[in-house]
């Protein structure tokens, strides 16, 4: 049976990203993709930490853990053969696919992880009216996150060669077209954790559940987009060349962190 980790701070965090990415790029599995942005993101997260840019050290050490707590759960489930939820199910099988291109499987991560598991973990974390305390430091793995993914934008272009020309041609092609864009989707994720805060256990899973619906729906989306989409999405797979366990190792190292 497949045991997610233990972690209880943002260095435990880590620990289990890079396991996981490791094991990504020795096996090339498409997983990999998205746990080697996440981890960059922590790590960028981790340096901030130290250097005092949040308000409350602690809180944030124990936000983190129980957020990434609930993305490695969502593995070990799956590769256990359980069942993820609705989101994380359809991001994990369609790592199985050698369809989607790669924005599309980083995309996947990216919605079950923001759309559901951050309001969740928000809400844990501070319950009851203590969620209003945290709304500073939400910000500002806000202001961490977004500067990562534009940094990293640069070496999705270079594993996925046409990806930068039809941004140009289309609009952001991440964030624009596959209907995804993340400022928006934490803004939706600070209200939900608003509601879970002050909602009773029975109450709480309800919406949990309608969070992951709507998460999946989104996600669906990002899978498969409208035409005229559909059609540069195939154009943008045919260049993408890179054995995929080097695209994994090569997204891990893009920032050096």
């Amino acid at each position: 049976m497949t045991r997610a980790a233990e972690v209880h701070d943002i260095e435990g965090v880590l620990a289990a990203l890079r396991r996981v990415v490791d094991d990504c790029a020795r096996a090339g599995d498409r997983n990999g993709l998205f746990a080697a942005v996440y981890r960059q993101v922590t790590a960028a997260v981790a340096q901030q930490l130290s250097r005092g840019f949040f308000d409350d050290a602690d809180r944030l050490n124990r936000f983190d853990a129980v957020f990434a707590g609930r993305y490695l759960s969502a593995l070990a489930a799956w590769r256990d053969g359980r069942d993820p939820g609705r989101s994380w199910r359809l991001a994990f099988r369609a790592a199985e696919d050698a369809g989607p291109v790669l924005v599309q499987h980083v995309l996947l991560g990216v919605n079950a992880h923001i759309n559901l598991d951050l309001a969740v973990a928000a809400a844990q974390t501070s319950p009851g009216e203590e969620i209003g305390g945290l709304k500073g430091d939400f910000d500002r793995v806000n202001e961490v996150l977004v500067d990562v993914l534009c940094r990293l934008q640069g070496a999705l272009n270079e594993l996925s060669p046409l990806l930068g020309g039809l941004d140009v041609v289309l609009g952001r092609f991440d964030e624009e077209i596959l209907g995804f864009q993340v400022q928006r989707a934490r803004a939706e994720s600070w209200d939900a954790a608003v509601l879970l805060a002050g909602q009773p256990p029975a109450a709480r899973q309800v919406t949990i559940r309608m969070l992951d619906r709507y998460a999946s729906g989104l996600g669906r989306t990002v899978l498969a987009p409208p035409f005229p989409v559909t059609a540069a999405l195939q154009v943008i797979r045919f260049a993408e060349r890179t054995p995929m366990s080097e695209a994994v190792g090569r997204l891990d190292r893009a920032l050096g962190i």
